[in-house]
């Protein structure tokens, strides 16, 4: 019997399987899906069982050194759906593999992770100790036990340590060894809620398909149960036997809604990046091996190795979070809904603000759209106004209006709580000489630095370069000022505005540490802090009873992005920000201070009209052939050499034009909006498509001949969310 394999290789685009020999002693063993140790020229490499066949010439083949697992790692359905991504992403089968699992399970030699095992002991109740001599200590050991079942064997550390060997020899204690899992989720008491009427609308139309793979796009205000409805689903599928993924798109979500979960549910796994990898090595078994029957995580979590899905849950469907940024360049619903096909299992998108794409889906019919138009509490949605910072910045230098400073003083004097939003972290965005107009640029990048004053550093969010502040210019010896402003400025400043106020900040910057976010979350709610000040992180998903007023510092920083989707991820974010104020008993009201109040973007979100902002939107996109009357392709052209990126650049779109239909629309080439990244020169050519088969053989076509360049790198991203 021979396999093939898929070995990990440092030319990722070798896709080509390899035969070995399975040796007589693994024959009942070796499994499709499993990790396998071979030999490959002169190295030592993992890979996986692609196929087992027999072979009538098995001469000359190397034969397979070990295994590496007990199980296959891919099931049937993941291997399936490695080659679907690999396919339609144009990247190679073993990156789409990797990507499926934790880095204790890749096929990589020499990565290991141990399981760790812990000892548990009892009192034997079978035992008749009327007989039995027993000193002093054993007799506390017996007491202390005799109303518990297994304790961890260290707990017992306060007795002698001879005398529990004893009882163990003797019979009367027991012992067992058990696995430690290395993320534990702490149980909640269970509590019970009913769904209203419109919540039991969406619940009663999913369920009567249940058994059948559809697509529902849940359409709910923020604060309307979307959530409960989720957990009432689940539990109809669970009582089926079947299992269930939830994502959302923040790993700042998580702490929140497991906290949920667990007042209904006991068996739940967890994936996300904030886990350790050992962590992660943990939660993937449980899964595998069915000691669980809910998944929760991030985008990650859409490989989870469930075996009899019942229900996918997407939530917060319209964040860019889901859509993988490296190779393979994935998006998670279309992940998602070839698992749901596979397991013939509803797929259910929730949001406030669902993406363009998706809600015209739903007024068309592909997707089976339902809405939540009500607050669950039946509470209205937040009052919002609108301050125009343009007469305001005339009369003051501070960031804050005198009404947004007002209501956060009246909020914290009523002992109510209030959040502050601005998506920009750091400091400053920039330093700039006062004599000169010089600025402090990215070496690596050529891109602005942004200063961090907790730190004195000025740094590179996108390729992590660091150096410190510099006082003086070092063309003209002018000081240089700062410009622009982040969260950690912002709260310097309201610090000496508001001195009673207790800020807690939530960005990139405060959440490095394990279990930060969670902390940061079970602080503010338990009202250690009275402001919560953070970017978009802040923005989705979190629910804290006390909070009445949202403040937004300045709106109009997505606005100025060069994107054709600026406006709709500004609407987004300023919708889901302000859902987060007053969504327990108090009434809720909102401030964005913005420097332009008539831009649609921002008007519409005063009576929270996403279907008015929808239409607009929808007509500009229709005219201008973006997504989705267009699906969108980006070829990116890479290299150290600018000249070289430049004219590889031109001649790719001269090809793209030429083998192209009439139905297509090539833009380019020009630069990318980040034009310089890590030392390396970045053009870009839009490709407007309306039939992926037209343009897919051309695009195989250049992937396959720049794979093997090393002075020219290719990109291709499939309707990426930034451009």
């Amino acid at each position: 019997m021979v396999c093939d394999c898929l070995v990990e290789l440092t030319n990722v685009f070798i896709d080509k399987t390899f035969t070995y020999l399975i040796p007589k002693s693994l024959e009942d063993k070796v499994q499709i899906g499993m990790r396998v140790v071979v030999p490959f020229n002169s190295q030592t490499l993992e890979g996986f069982v692609m196929d087992i066949r027999s072979l009538k010439d098995e001469q000359n083949l190397k034969e397979i050194i070990s295994l590496v697992d007990p199980y296959p790692i891919l099931n049937e359905e993941l291997i399936s759906l490695g080659k679907y991504i690999s396919k339609t992403t144009l990247s190679s089968l073993m990156s789409s593999y990797q990507v499926m699992l934790p880095k204790a399970l890749k096929a990589k030699h020499k990565v290991k992770m141990n399981v760790i095992y812990k000892k548990y002991i009892s009192l034997n109740k079978d035992k008749d100790l009327t007989n039995i001599k027993l000193n002093d200590n054993a007799k506390k050991i017996i007491e202390y036990l005799k109303d518990k079942d297994f304790v961890k064997k260290e707990e017992l550390n306060i007795f002698s340590k001879s005398t529990i060997t004893t009882l163990l020899n003797k019979n009367i204690l027991m012992e067992k060894e058990e696995e430690y899992y290395r993320y534990n989720i702490e149980k909640k008491n269970k509590t019970t809620f009913k769904l209203n009427e419109e919540q039991q609308n969406v619940f009663d139309e999913i369920v009567k398909n249940k058994n059948n793979f559809n697509t529902y796009l849940i359409h709910g205000i923020t604060g309307s149960g979307k959530t409960n409805v989720y957990m009432e689903l689940i539990k109809n599928v669970i009582d089926d036997g079947k299992t269930a993924i939830v994502l959302v798109p923040e790993i700042s979500l998580t702490p929140q809604i497991i906290e949920r979960f667990t007042t209904k549910f006991s068996k739940i796994a967890v994936l996300h990046s904030g886990l350790s990898d050992g962590e992660k090595y943990d939660e993937w078994r449980k899964i595998k091996e069915g000691k669980v029957n809910i998944v929760i995580g991030a985008r990650s979590a859409i490989f989870a190795p469930l075996e009899n899905i019942g229900i996918i849950i997407i939530d917060e469907e319209h964040s860019s979070t889901y859509k993988q940024e490296n190779t393979p360049r994935y998006n998670c619903i279309d992940v998602a809904k070839k698992r749901a096909e596979y397991h013939s299992c509803p797929l259910v998108l929730g949001s406030a603000t669902p993406s363009l794409e998706s809600y015209a889906r739903g007024v068309k019919g592909v997707y089976k759209l339902l809405t939540l138009n009500k607050r669950y509490n039946n509470k209205p949605l937040p009052k919002v106004e609108i301050v125009d910072m343009n007469s305001e910045f005339k009369n003051n230098n501070s960031f804050f209006s005198k009404k947004l400073l007002g209501e956060i003083q009246k909020r914290i004097d009523a002992d109510e709580q209030v959040i502050l939003f601005l998506n920009k972290r750091g400091y400053s965005s920039m330093l700039t000489c006062r004599g000169c107009g010089n600025t402090i640029k990215c070496p690596n990048c050529d891109i602005t630095l942004t200063f961090h004053k907790s730190s004195n550093m000025l740094r590179c969010h996108y390729c992590g370069y660091a150096t410190k502040r510099m006082e003086t210019c070092p063309n003209c010896g002018e000081k240089f000022k700062d410009f622009g402003m982040g969260t950690e400025k912002v709260e310097e400043e309201l610090t000496k505005l508001i001195p009673d106020s207790k800020i807690i900040r939530m960005d990139v910057d405060t959440t490095t540490k394990k279990n930060s976010i969670a902390k940061i979350i079970d602080d503010f709610s338990n009202k250690k802090y009275n402001i919560l000040l953070g970017t978009q992180m802040i923005s989705k998903g979190l629910d804290f009873k006390d909070v009445t007023l949202v403040g937004v510092i300045n709106a109009d920083i997505g606005l100025n992005y060069p994107d054709f989707r600026s406006s709709e991820i500004t609407f987004e974010l300023l919708e889901q920000v302000l859902g987060r104020s007053g969504r327990s008993d108090k009434e809720g009201s909102v401030i964005i201070q913005t420097f332009n109040p008539d831009h649609y973007a921002i008007k519409y979100t005063i009576n929270h009209d996403y279907i008015g902002f929808f239409n607009k939107e929808m007509a500009l996109r229709r005219k201008l052939d973006y997504p989705p009357y267009y699906f969108l392709c980006v070829v990116k052209i890479i290299s150290k050499d600018y000249d070289m990126a430049s004219n590889e650049s031109t001649k790719i779109a001269n090809i793209i034009r030429k083998k192209i239909t009439k139905d297509e629309i090539v833009l380019g080439p020009s630069v990318c909006n980040l034009f310089k990244l890590n030392n390396n020169y970045r053009f870009q050519i839009i490709l407007k498509y309306k039939k992926i088969d037209n343009v897919m053989p051309i695009l195989t076509e250049l992937q396959n001949h720049y794979f093997s360049n090393k002075k020219v790198k290719l990109e291709i991203d499939f309707n990426p969310y930034k451009l």
